[in-house]
């Protein structure tokens, strides 16, 4: 209850201010005479670590884990040993003792055969193959007794397994007849934050920034532990702690220092710091009058600056940069190439094994210009021309985190250059942290989809695993959900996003059903009867919410100032919304076949042909590749107005159906995260009437065309839909 009690005052103090901290506390003095001992917050993650309760389950846990055996006594060791403890005494209220020496049955043996004697001894064959941060679990008999063994190369490693251990628990599994190997498929696995320095963070849909830049270094808040702690459980290896929109004052040595200071807190947990570079930093913070990548002095400048960070940060991971896209400085200012601007940062971090993460999302917002295409022409011909310290990171899609996009058309045609996927966690374009959208299904149908570039199986996993050309370095990156709300992502749900990635970042063959029944049974509860139910709806989420928003490969029609609610309609200067959708008497989609803007050229043989054929694209993508007739037969046998209408509305219905199905699932959730989601599914279901019925009638002014039979007629006028505005969040 006390810990409740503080995590309200923390929230209380960071969103309201200490103006009404009085007040509340009142407020929250009357809430604690009734609220129950055992509500939740959402603070604790999926690292919740709530009793077995299970009598025979707890005895066979009991009995397979007594006390812990581990020698050394780095700070990795610590954290592993320590979550250990922690977490053992949470499910199944037992004190593990910590023992030099392998003495009874149920021993966990924790360590590594250069620091370990007794893992020394055991040989272990397993761990030849896995590398820096993969782990061995293993049942074994050690002296006549059994033993759990935790064996890795390194400390983080075994800090890796203790998680994975764990997990085991918390999900119920048995842990007896052990045998786990596991190694990263990718090597780096990062979160992008687009955190500000003046606290706020763009397009952040969980309050402020977690970064309280204004009293670091001096004072580290628990929560960067934690933080830590909730990486470190599902292998996140790196942070960009600020954002694409880069400040150059991120790089003065006063930022540095506050840097360093999560570097340290972070750095037991394997989770090194990345920082955004702004390109025109030499200028703005150097006191120099260019940054031209080829001028002597500016490639003097960034030797220097690189030097200093990494006197500060020893593990400093490198840069990521967004250049020239969207107004950002970058070479081309120069008439320099991306690869020169890159490769000019590459050269000064190579001598300390620090990457450049060179963003591809640029494009030109020019009339007539085909945006799908723009990052394909700018950085192919650049195919080979990159350092090998280099990571050029597409986006998932060709446009911009859309519901749903096409994979974009860089991979598997930059054989030369090492590509690092880059999703988005934060829910931008699908409802912020007001929708239940459960991304993992949309992370796996990008990373499962065949490129066919070296023929049949070249998938995009392979590729960012940089297994199919054999590169050094693979690296994937989400753009973050985290912020300073007290469970921090907002909604409750948006949690299991942010543990999806990091479990594919791991592995991208993991199966998006594992992961949910996973999260739910650590975030919520393992009874069967609220798993299955919740799982269902989670795994089609990601679909529901493309057919209330923009189904049938419509894309970028939302509120173009807010990224908010639909925008059909909406007009900027340059392109507008009109240009993503091109409806008009005779039909509705953007070509982009071989007959239009050829956007389909840029795939390999395979795959254009499939997208270039209206009978063989798969009916998600039609409008995407293809403007389409309002009359033309759709597979289902229905219309495209028709099809279309039934996709909204059937969005729309399935969100319905989750809020009944919540609903009967009061007596199985806490009450606070009960009422939590309860209340955002309503609103949830609003903003996808609000979303079908605006698109639906604006639509019907080009089709001309009544609802099809049996369709509720929205209940008010398209002029009203139109006028609907959110908050920006940057109104005063």
């Amino acid at each position: 209850m006390y810990k409740i009690f503080k995590d309200l005052l923390w929230w209380t103090s960071h969103r309201i201010g200490s103006i009404f901290l009085l007040r509340v506390v009142l407020l929250l003095l009357g809430l604690l005479v009734w609220t129950k001992s055992n509500a939740e917050n959402g603070y604790d993650l999926w690292l919740r670590y709530k009793p077995v309760h299970e009598t025979s389950l707890k005895n066979n846990y009991q009995s397979v884990i007594k006390q812990i055996s581990a020698s050394g006594n780095s700070a990795s060791l610590i954290a592993a040993i320590t979550e250990l403890q922690i977490g053992m005494k949470g499910l199944l209220n037992v004190s593990l003792p910590h023992v030099k020496t392998v003495n009874v049955n149920g021993t966990l043996l924790l360590g590594t055969p250069s620091t370990n004697a007794a893992i020394a001894r055991l040989n272990l064959a397993e761990l030849k193959d896995l590398g820096k941060e993969g782990y061995l679990i293993k049942s074994l008999q050690i002296n006549r007794r059994s033993c759990t063994v935790i064996a890795s190369n390194t400390d983080i490693g075994l800090l890796y397994g203790s998680y994975h251990l764990l997990r085991l628990i918390q999900t119920r599994h048995s842990i007896q007849k052990l045998l786990i190997v596991e190694k990263p498929k990718i090597q780096l696995r990062v979160l992008n934050h687009w955190d500000n320095l003046n606290g706020t963070v763009e397009r952040g849909y969980a309050g402020s920034s977690l970064w309280d830049w204004q009293r670091l270094p001096g004072y580290l808040d628990p929560r960067y532990t934690d933080y830590a702690r909730a990486n470190a459980s599902i292998g996140i290896n790196g942070t960009v702690i600020n954002n694409v929109n880069a400040s150059a004052k991120s790089l003065t040595k006063t930022y540095l220092l506050k840097a360093a200071a999560l570097a340290d807190v972070f750095r037991p947990y394997g989770i090194k710091v990345y920082l955004t570079a702004r390109f025109s930093a030499p200028i703005e913070i150097g006191g120099l009058k260019t940054a031209d990548p080829l001028d002597p002095e500016v490639i003097k400048w960034w030797k220097l600056k690189v030097d200093e960070i990494y006197r500060y940060i020893p593990d400093f991971g490198g840069f990521l940069v967004k250049a020239n896209s969207e107004g950002q400085p970058g070479p081309q200012d120069y008439k320099r190439s991306h690869a020169e601007g890159a490769n000019m940062m590459a050269d000064a971090l190579a001598p300390h094994n620090g990457v450049v993460m060179w963003r591809a999302f640029v494009y030109e917002n020019i009339k007539g210009e085909d945006r799908a295409k723009q990052a394909y022409q700018e950085f192919k011909k650049f195919d080979g021309d990159f350092k090998s310290n280099v990571l050029l990171q597409p986006k998932n899609g060709p446009i911009d985190f859309q519901p749903r996009e096409p994979f974009h058309p860089l991979f598997g045609a930059m054989s030369k250059t090492q590509l690092m996927l880059e999703f988005q966690i934060t829910q931008e374009y699908l409802g912020f942290a007001t929708h239940l959208v459960y991304l993992a299904p949309m992370f796996k149908e990008t990373l499962s989809t065949d490129t066919y570039a070296k023929g049949k199986g070249s998938t995009i996993a392979k590729i960012v695993e940089g297994k199919l050309e054999s590169h050094q370095i693979s690296g994937i990156a989400g753009v973050a959900n985290i912020g300073s709300d007290i469970n921090w992502t907002g909604h409750p749900f948006a949690q299991s996003n942010w543990y999806a990635f990091g479990r594919m970042a791991w592995n991208p063959e993991a199966s998006p059903e594992t992961i949910a029944d996973d999260w739910l049974k650590m975030t919520f509860s393992t009874d069967p009867s609220f798993v299955v139910p919740v799982k269902e709806y989670m795994l089609a989420s990601r679909e529901h919410a493309v057919h209330y928003m923009m189904p049938l490969g419509l894309n970028h029609i939302m509120n173009l100032g807010t990224h908010y609610g639909p925008g059909p309609w909406d007009k900027i200067p340059g392109w507008n919304a009109h240009d993503y959708h091109l409806a008009d008497a005779e039909g509705l989609g953007v070509d982009r076949t071989d007959k239009g803007s050829n956007a389909v050229e840029q795939y390999f043989p395979e795959v254009r042909q499939k997208y270039n054929d209206i009978k063989s694209i798969p009916p998600e993508l039609l409008l995407w590749f293809h403007h389409v007739p309002w009359k033309y037969r759709m597979p289902t046998g229905k219309s495209l107005w028709e099809e279309l209408v039934y996709t909204y509305y059937s969005g729309v219905s399935a969100v319905e159906k989750m809020q009944n199905t919540w609903d009967g699932l009061k007596d199985k959730v806490d009450p606070l995260r009960f009422v939590q989601v309860k209340q955002l599914l309503a609103e949830q279901q609003r903003e996808a009437a609000w979303w079908r019925d605006g698109s639906v009638l604006y639509f019907q002014t080009y089709s001309k065309m009544p609802l099809p039979q049996g369709f509720k007629v929205p209940a008010q006028s398209l002029e009203h839909y139109k006028q609907i505005k959110m908050p920006d969040r940057t109104d005063k």
